[in-house]
């Protein structure tokens, strides 16, 4: 896809993703509106995976660390046909498979997770193995900047640069919010970039919902030997103005106005990325 066309349909999933919260009356609104623009980039225009073959042996691997934005992982799964859109209803009910973290049990989903920090040594482990196997893929993860406080991710990062996986990319959605407040006052991590480097890892530092920057990161190749880290800086809610940079949004569900008024500013967005029009 082009860069507006992926635009289109991070604003496409986002609608998705508020219709499936306020239907379920449970989910990460914030959380899932912020990493939205880094999904979508990886599904429609980086990762080799393929719906119809889920477990073809080369395809590039896909860690959600952050397990707690499953909605728009479901989100995008069905629409990529990983599973059947009419599915989605069933998200939150007992005994469907689209529980509140990625579950295994649905095709593209290469790991449960949810309890956080694991995501990036597992993502570690499958780089490392496909380098000893000679295999061609990728492996991607996705982390949120609250998750740094969990010392697992630090371990993964120190093997990654050890192991020299260049052939793994971590993302952070650093949208600067948790469940209790602003990140850098639970635990503070900055300068974050720095931390990295000195970890031995590759960083760049981008717009996380601006869809070109993005791109670009991602496709630029891997300095040889090194694991490459995108430090993704996005907006907690983005998309829907009154939950923008509002910790409260991080697990709360839209009511019927807020979702109409949601809905309503996002088909506006869409008018201005079809026509330009303000």
């Amino acid at each position: 896809m082009e860069i507006n066309e992926l635009e289109m349909k991070a604003l496409t999933i986002r609608k998705s993703v508020l219709e499936l919260i306020y239907q379920a009356k449970t989910g990460h609104t914030g959380s899932d509106l912020s990493c939205t623009d880094i999904l979508v980039a990886l599904y429609y225009r980086i990762m080799n995976v393929d719906a119809k073959d889920p477990q073809k042996q080369d395809r590039d691997q896909y860690i959600q660390s952050k397990g707690h934005a499953a909605e728009v992982l479901w989100a995008v799964l069905a629409d990529k046909g990983f599973l059947p859109k009419e599915e989605l209803a069933t998200f939150s009910h007992f005994g469907s498979r689209l529980i509140g973290h990625p579950n295994n049990k649905v095709a593209g989903v290469e790991m449960n997770t949810g309890s956080l920090g694991h995501g990036l040594p597992v993502a570690v482990g499958i780089a490392l193995a496909g380098k000893l196997d000679h295999r061609t893929y990728q492996t991607y993860t996705l982390l949120g900047d609250g998750e740094l406080a969990e010392g697992s991710v630090w371990e993964g990062a120190m093997a990654a640069a050890n192991y020299q996986l260049d052939n793994l990319t971590a993302i952070i959605d650093r949208n600067g919010l948790q469940i209790t407040g602003a990140s850098e006052d639970v635990m503070a991590v900055e300068p974050l970039d720095e931390k990295w480097r000195a970890f031995g890892w590759d960083v760049h530092i981008v717009d996380g919902n601006d869809m070109a920057a993005l791109v670009a990161a991602l496709e630029k190749p891997h300095q040889p030997n090194q694991p490459k880290l995108i430090i993704a800086k996005t907006i907690k809610g983005k998309g829907y103005s009154a939950a923008e940079n509002q910790a409260q949004w991080h697990h709360k569900v839209p009511t019927a106005e807020e979702l109409a008024q949601a809905i309503a500013e996002l088909d506006q967005q869409m008018e201005v990325l079809t026509h330009g029009k303000k």
